[in-house]
């Protein structure tokens, strides 16, 4: 029997619980001859919790066609956007500012985050945090 060896990696960013089987699933996963169907409804039952918030997945595709995927924390900006209450991010964040958020609120992003981002404790991911709400126009206060 032939061994199980990754044929390739494909992230994709997918709204929580409302996977469909049309773009971006569809297109990313086809050509590898993976289930869509199998996929999409594995996805939206474990990010049924998560609904409506774009999730990134990291999906690995195996010679058998067969796949696994993880679930990754939501983009920074998506949490920022959320805390905000905005739809949006500024067009020019030095002239505008769409919103504010709190010193608390920037805290429990960066856990959120944490294991995704690449900094070394919970001050440096908070900085960071900050700095991408900065380049959205978006206010950090207390």
């Amino acid at each position: 029997m032939a061994k199980k060896q990754l044929v390739t990696t494909i992230k994709v960013q997918v709204k929580g619980g409302q996977a469909t089987p049309a773009p971006p699933v569809g297109t990313a996963l086809g050509p590898h001859g993976v289930n869509i169907g199998q996929f999409v409804q594995q996805f939206n039952e474990q990010t049924r919790d998560m609904a409506g918030t774009t999730v990134p997945v990291v999906i690995s595709v195996y010679n058998d066609r067969t796949f696994e995927f993880v679930v990754k924390s939501p983009p920074a900006p998506v949490l920022l956007k959320q805390a905000a209450g905005v739809a949006k991010g500024a067009g020019n964040p030095l002239k505008n500012k769409v919103g504010s958020v709190t010193d608390a609120q920037v805290e429990e992003i960066a856990k959120t985050k944490m294991e995704d981002l690449n900094a070394g404790s919970l001050e440096q991911a908070k900085k960071t945090i900050a700095g991408t709400a900065r380049s959205m126009g978006i206010t950090v206060v207390g």
